[in-house]
């Protein structure tokens, strides 16, 4: 099977400080790679991986000094997502909700863990910003 894995850029994977959602995302990835899955990482440039790595940065944003805003760099690696989506069985995002509109059509072959917070009421299904979108 061909599995893309999506890694948040902050931390490399697996991390090198703390990092709990990217050292998920390497015991995954290594097992699946060890059960002899192609899996392509997409992941800050500093990781290491047995997996094809994609850098969609040269290193983890929270060690980037020169990174401010996160968001630019993440749009960048969910358009190489898109552009190699074809090439992938299962798309599985670790990157919370962002990918949720630009991946609608891959949703029946996309996976999402949600590594954050779920009790919070943004994430709430009665939650004002839920309900005004519903209208």
């Amino acid at each position: 099977m061909k599995i893309a894995q999506v890694a948040p850029l902050f931390e490399s994977v697996p991390p090198r400080l703390y990092g709990g959602t990217e050292r998920v995302v390497s015991y995954l990835t290594e097992e699946l790679v060890r059960q002899g899955h192609q899996v392509t990482l997409f992941a800050s440039g500093d990781s290491m991986t047995s997996a094809e790595l994609v850098a969609c940065t040269p290193q983890a944003l929270r060690l980037d000094p020169d990174a401010r805003d996160t968001i630019p760099h993440m749009m960048v690696m969910l358009d190489k997502i898109r552009e190699r989506a074809d090439e992938f069985d299962i798309l599985h995002f670790h990157i919370d909700y962002l990918h949720f509109p630009l991946f609608r059509a891959d949703a029946g072959r996309s996976l999402t863990t949600l590594h954050g917070r779920q009790d919070l009421a943004d994430c709430s299904a009665s939650a004002p910003m839920r309900q005004n979108w519903a209208n």
